[in-house]
């Protein structure tokens, strides 16, 4: 092999090598190849042993973990940061997941290591496993037996195979109703007298309360074909003729879990809606609104419904009066109580009736008697006219409600949502007979029982009043809605012949029926003993 000439020699060029003559690192002037490659600066001081250490991360010696640490810092330029998403990368987390104690068993703190459970511990479980499935069982029997007890509700009047149904109105359909516009309505006649409120009762609240007295006074419930007034009326004024408590009944119907019924009594163009006679109607309804509301136990309890409607109708109309001043005159209207006879004449309840009228439009005029329970004098000396209802505590634990004697005083409005989520329609109702009549307030009493276990023996812990219009907004009573079902069912039984109906709330089912039924139905047996001087009905209510 032999050697290449001058000619064939690859030229070799030297390195150019930068000198910092005034420190460490590249001089200010850098080549073009050298621009823009990252610098780390470090001091003279920094150890340079190791260019890499794989192992530093898993080294236990903590004095050597901050030997070869530069004094500027780590070299941030140097990390490696991920910008783009990259969807098949997981985060897994390796770390065991602690329990809660409850759920360590009982003998988690005495073992050691991670054996298996021993003899003690498998019986304890299976015991506790056991008992859970007790309580399951118990508790789907106590649904079960609500659900069936809810289903099983009786009918307010049981329907016979000669009755006829007419039309099927669900609450979905009623609840979409509206009769806007309608008036406030027109006077045609007033009568009665009526106490005067007792401010003093104002100021009764947990720590004053007040006993509740039975007070020994007459309620006239009449119906509305047996008022001499309506039956007056209905020659020259009026097509539709009702009372406040039936009216308002059907009005807030869709907000009604239990069973009632009205009878509709069409002859001509008139329509008279009574109530049946020795019925429960006039029964005020306990928590019916309520998720659980009470329940039948055959025993007779005195937490039954028809014992606590019993006692709230009671408690309310002892309230009603106490709380008025029965010495002072009365606020007389220029007719006086059609319904008073010579003998109770002292022992009358003190009431106001309004008998007003309003437009429904389509030649539809409604004839209503309406009702005051007492007259107060204003902040400027004017006459203010109240409806007084009681609402009543009778055992909070089983209502699952709240105690009224912890929270009335301080939380007031707690005790009224409660009583507005399980008396809902009760409350509805008392709410449009005080707009119906025209109410300047409507006040509340709260009546708790001195003992759950005594139904007989109250005391009063306090008032509260409102404004009928701003009460119906805060309970979302829509009486455009309210005007609209009652529209609703006038028409359907315009259109019927004359005859006798009866419209009825579904014991189970949200929904009212209108039925035809024979025209001698819940006649009494007594009515053929009638003094025959008395005019027929129904030359009574012909014009």
């Amino acid at each position: 092999m032999g050697l290449k000439t001058d000619e064939e020699h690859v030229p070799f060029k030297g390195l150019e090598v930068q000198t910092n003559v005034t420190g460490w690192g590249p001089t200010e002037t850098l080549s073009d190849q050298f621009k823009g490659t990252p610098y780390q600066p470090f001091s003279k001081n920094d150890r340079l042993g190791k260019i890499s250490d794989w192992t530093a991360a898993a080294s236990q010696d903590r004095k050597s973990n901050n030997k070869y640490t530069s004094q500027f810092g780590s070299a941030g330029q140097y990390s490696y940061y991920h910008d783009e998403d990259e969807s098949t990368f997981h985060l897994v987390d390796t770390t065991r997941v602690q329990k809660p104690p409850y759920q360590r068993g009982r003998f988690g703190r005495n073992q050691r290591g991670r054996g298996g459970f021993n003899q003690s511990q498998q019986f304890d479980k299976t015991k506790q496993r056991d008992r859970k499935g007790q309580i399951k069982r118990r508790q789907q029997g106590m649904r079960n037996h609500r659900n069936q007890s809810m289903k099983s509700r009786d009918a307010s009047v049981a329907v016979k195979p000669d009755w006829t149904t007419i039309e099927e109105m669900d609450f979905s359909r009623l609840s979409k109703l509206s009769l806007p516009s309608i008036k406030n309505g027109e006077d045609v006649l007033c009568a009665g007298s009526l106490e005067y409120y007792d401010k003093l009762y104002d100021r009764v609240n947990v720590k004053n309360e007040k006993s509740l007295q039975s007070i020994d006074r007459i309620f006239h419930t009449v119906t509305t074909t047996d008022d001499p007034i309506i039956r007056k009326l209905s020659k020259t004024v009026g097509t539709v003729y009702a009372t406040d408590s039936i009216l308002a009944t059907i009005m807030c119907c869709t907000r009604s879990n239990y069973s009632w019924d009205i009878v509709i009594e069409k002859i001509g163009n008139k329509l008279f809606f009574d109530k049946r006679d020795n019925t429960e109607f006039d029964l005020l309804t306990v928590n019916e609104t309520s998720l659980e509301p009470p329940q039948e136990d055959g025993g007779g309890s005195i937490n039954s419904p028809r014992n606590l409607g019993l006692e709230a109708t009671f408690v309310n109309h002892n309230f009603s009066q106490q709380v008025l001043k029965s010495t002072e005159p009365r606020h007389k209207f220029d007719e006086v109580n059609p319904f008073i006879t010579e003998d109770e004449n002292t022992d009358v309840a003190s009431v106001g009736y309004r008998y007003k009228k309003w437009d429904l439009g389509n030649d539809v005029v409604l004839v209503c008697r309406c009702e005051h329970d007492a007259v107060m004098q204003g902040p400027n000396g004017e006459i203010q006219y109240l409806t007084i209802k009681a609402l009543n505590e009778w055992d909070s634990k089983i209502a699952n409600g709240v105690e009224w004697r912890q929270k009335l005083d301080t939380q007031r409005g707690a005790v009224l949502a409660n009583e507005l989520r399980n008396n809902s329609c009760k409350l509805a109702k008392w709410t449009v007979q005080a707009l119906l009549v025209g109410s300047d307030q409507i006040k509340f009493g709260y009546v708790s029982r001195a003992s759950v276990r005594d139904s007989n023996k109250h005391v009063i812990l306090g008032t509260q009043q409102y404004k009928p219009n701003e009460f119906a907004t805060q309970i979302n009573l829509n009486m455009d809605n309210a005007w609209g079902i009652v529209r609703c069912i006038v028409d359907i039984c315009m259109k019927q012949k004359d005859g006798k109906y009866l419209i009825m709330k579904d014991p189970n089912k949200p929904m009212i029926r209108l039925y035809d039924i024979p025209d001698d139905t819940f006649d009494s047996e007594d009515g053929e003993d009638e003094d025959d001087e008395e005019e027929p009905v129904n030359d009574v209510f012909q014009k």
